[in-house]
């Protein structure tokens, strides 16, 4: 929001200065995110006539000018501008003035006396470029014929008056106006509000224009009149085109700058049609599938149809009979807008229902002052007042004949009270209140309130409030108006309590330590990802991903399920930037649908939001050095660096099928408990499709494994250390090549024996061809078994009775064969 200091004091004139008025605004939450004057710092620039222009005598641009600067006598000054001619009034720099730089950075223009061609030339007349009024330059300034000869050009054009860039927050849809400011800084510092007066326009014309409104989810009131006999070719006032151009807002034609200056100073946005070109009654409905408008920007657009994610978007719209002439809310269609040529046109102002027009702006991608409005929500209670301020301002500057207002009241929405606790406002603020002085804020602010039970404050907003809905809403409105800058800076008070740490816990910061270790930078993606790359990832359809409302963008259209999605874009980044060797990993939230997830603090009904932990490894599985020949890294690699980050937990692989993974290459994660086998995770190449789809050289590795389940490590068991020696004895085994080595050990370990403490696979063969009395479809797997007796010395005996039992087990269960 940006307006003029001269503007809003013309409704409110606190007794401080620019700087106190804009510091106060800032510590009431409108922040002032620029302040500065009109025009930029210059000297010695006055108001000046031209009394005669000659053609210079060697130069055929270049005219000699006689100019009246008030100075007591003439002065000779050459000038290029095409429009110096003898009568009009301009501003004149003299001999001595320093104008602003030409660029950004540069020094001020000094003006000397100087000769132009073998003539004198005694000052300089200025276009608005050179003071720093816009990009003009094609001519000098020609100011009104009434402007006082030798005057200060800043003092006549105001241009030390303050411009204030208000930076917004979106609740505050009733400060996009200069009353609504006016109202704030009334409430602020106490000052009287003047509201803007006019005598309303006479009716002489019984005229009316048919509106039917449709869809009232829509169009919650309608409000509209017809007015004969117009001049469109009128001039715009210079005061209003001042402030216009103040607001950020080039001057079009009359018509339009009236409409733009109601906007900017009631809220409220209006339209005008060109009442002949319109085709019959007018309806106000959503859009027809097919219907296309082509708006005042020149853009054509499709009123309904698909959005980026496939689901269909309707708009609003404003219809004759022939068809869509305006989008609601938005933009004016360039069939029925106002020209030169315009004699009778008809005025509309809307409350338009802001779920009605929030996106469909960005769906079109581009946006309006109207839309932004309408989609935070407008006064519905003020768009009588403000086609009556409208229509005043047209008669006033255009003319013509009006005729009465249609007024249709729809849906207008009521505005339900809201309590507050006086102890509350004190908790959440952390400052004594009285009842005195929630009193006096409510009363600024233009609230109607009841006291009761002696400390319950019940307010009924306003129609402009849109955002007090909570208590939390009025706790606000109370900080703001007491001042955040007078609330105390004081420490938190809390009772704490030292609690030690949980052992049978492990925090998440130690895992991420482990990771980075092992050689893996961390990544932070958003919780939003792609339906594309959700579906590809997890073979989910459409309706089983969780969409998101309102995206900002398109790649961030859904919820992730999984951790992938982002890191494999974080991979394409960095190999993107020459990378050779990536490992990353994530520790964040995913998201699932989940029926029989309750409603509870921190959790959110019918959605499973885990923590989880992802990564993947890419390139070579060290870095290239000569010690060691370069390879590919691959699943073992990365299953021993979990295995080291887990520890002590203990986990085995099983072959298993995902979406995103090899086939023949990925596993499912289990978790060995004291419980049993928890899954915990998948661990596995990227599958080829994927690969070839992220155009990646060779696979990465993934990982994702849940959060919580790897945290809970248990509280450490001792045990005495053993005064007898461990005996390890070695075991051969030939198994058919389908035969896991994690099968085996399952079923050495189903013997449950005392006195075998570990088992370790220590070696693979698989025999040429020929070469061995192994078959081709044989494998032998050495496994090293640890045994120990705590309470004495084991004999040849015992180890025998157990090496026989688990040779008998592997011999049943898994068909294996001393090599």
């Amino acid at each position: 929001m940006q307006f003029s200091e001269s503007w809003l004091r013309q409704y409110v004139n606190p007794s401080i200065d620019s700087n106190a008025l804009g510091h106060a605004m800032t510590m009431a939450g409108l922040e002032v995110e620029e302040q500065h004057s009109v025009a930029p710092a210059f000297t010695k620039i006055v108001v000046a006539q031209i009394l005669s222009a000659e053609q210079h005598p060697d130069a055929d641009r270049l005219r000699v000018c006689k100019v009246d600067a008030g100075t007591g006598q003439e002065l000779q000054i050459v000038c290029g501008a095409p429009n110096a001619r003898a009568g009009i009034k301009i501003p004149c720099a003299l001999v001595g003035a320093e104008l602003p730089p030409a660029e950004a950075g540069g020094k001020p223009f000094m003006i000397k006396v100087g000769k132009l061609r073998g003539v004198e030339s005694q000052g300089m007349l200025c276009s608005g470029r050179e003071l720093g009024l816009g990009d003009d330059h094609e001519g000098i300034l020609e100011l009104p014929v009434d402007a006082p000869v030798g005057e200060d050009i800043r003092k006549y054009l105001s241009l030390d008056d303050q411009i204030f860039v208000i930076k917004l927050t979106p609740n505050k849809a009733d400060c996009l106006s200069l009353m609504g400011m006016a109202r704030e800084v009334s409430a602020i510092t106490g000052a009287p509000l003047c509201a803007p007066k006019w005598t309303p326009a006479n009716v002489t014309i019984q005229d009316k224009l048919k509106v039917t409104v449709e869809n009232t989810d829509l169009c919650g009131r309608f409000a509209g009149r017809v007015v004969r006999g117009v001049n469109p070719k009128a001039q715009t006032p210079d005061w209003m085109i001042q402030r216009l151009c103040n607001a950020g807002q080039r001057s079009i034609s009359a018509l339009v700058d009236i409409s733009n200056y109601v906007m900017l100073e009631m809220g409220q946005p209006t339209h005008v049609f060109d009442i002949d070109k319109l085709t019959g009654a007018l309806s106000v409905r959503w859009a027809k599938p097919g219907e296309t408008l082509e708006l005042l920007n020149g853009q054509i657009v499709t009123l309904q149809g698909p959005d980026s994610a496939g689901k269909l978007q309707d708009a609003g719209v404003v219809a004759d009979q022939s068809g869509p002439v305006a989008l609601a809310g938005i933009m004016g269609g360039n069939h029925c807008a106002v020209t030169d040529d315009t004699k009778n046109i008809y005025v509309e102002a809307a409350y338009w229902q802001p779920s009605a027009i929030q996106g469909r702006a960005r769906r079109f991608n581009f946006s309006t002052d109207a839309a932004h409005r309408f989609e935070r929500g407008v006064d519905p209670q003020n768009t009588v007042n403000c086609l009556e301020y409208l229509t005043a301002l047209i008669v006033e500057v255009c003319g013509g004949q009006v005729g009465p207002i249609d007024d249709q009241v729809l849906a207008v929405p009521g505005r339900k009270p809201v309590s507050m606790r006086l102890a509350r406002a004190m908790k959440v603020i952390g400052i004594p209140l009285t009842k005195e002085i929630v009193a006096d804020v409510f009363k600024r602010l233009g609230f109607e309130f009841n006291l009761e039970a002696s400390d319950v404050f019940v307010v009924t907003p306003p129609s402009y409030r849109f955002d007090i809905e909570i208590e939390e809403d009025l706790i606000e409105e109370v900080a703001r108006m007491y001042g955040f800058e007078n609330i105390p800076d004081v420490p938190p008070v809390a009772a704490l309590k030292m609690s030690a740490k949980a052992e049978a816990k492990r925090g998440v910061h130690l895992l991420r330590q482990r990771l980075a270790l092992e050689g893996y930078q961390e990544a932070v993606n958003f919780g939003f990802t792609d339906l594309e790359s959700e579906q590809r990832l997890t073979g989910v359809t459409e309706k089983e991903v969780i969409s998101v409302l309102n995206p900002i963008a398109n790649q961030y259209g859904v919820m992730r399920s999984n951790l992938w999605g982002g890191l494999l874009n974080n991979l394409k980044s960095n190999l993107n930037r020459g990378a050779a060797r990536v490992r990353l990993f994530e520790a964040g939230r995913v998201f699932k649908r989940d029926l029989n997830v309750q409603e509870e603090d921190g959790k959110v009904a019918g959605f499973y939001q885990p923590q989880h932990l992802g990564g993947l490894a890419y390139g070579s599985f060290v870095p290239e050095q000569w010690a060691s020949p370069t390879r590919a890294v691959d699943f073992f690699d990365v299953k021993g660096d979990l295995h080291r980050a887990l520890d002590p937990l203990h986990f085995t692989t099983e072959a298993a099928v995902h979406p995103a993974l090899h086939p023949g290459r990925s596993a499912k994660i289990w978790l060995h408990t004291s419980q049993g086998k928890l899954d915990i995770g998948w661990v596995g190449e990227l599958h080829p499709a994927l690969q070839q789809a992220y155009e990646l050289a060779q696979a990465p590795v993934l990982f994702e494994l849940d959060l919580e389940a790897i945290r809970n490590i248990g509280i450490p068991q001792p045990e005495e250390l053993s005064k007898f020696p461990a005996v390890q004895r070695d075991l051969a085994l030939v198994v058919k090549q389908g035969v896991s080595a994690q099968s085996l050990i399952d079923a050495m370990t189903a013997c449950k024996q005392a006195f075998v403490k570990r088992i370790e696979l220590f070696d693979e063969f698989k025999p040429k061809a020929g070469s061995s009395s192994m078959t081709d479809d044989e494998k032998s797997l050495a496994f090293r078994i640890t045994l120990l007796n705590p309470q004495e010395t084991l004999q040849d005996a015992q180890i025998e009775a157990v090496m026989t039992s688990l040779l008998k087990s592997l011999e049943k269960n898994c068909a294996a064969r001393l090599r």
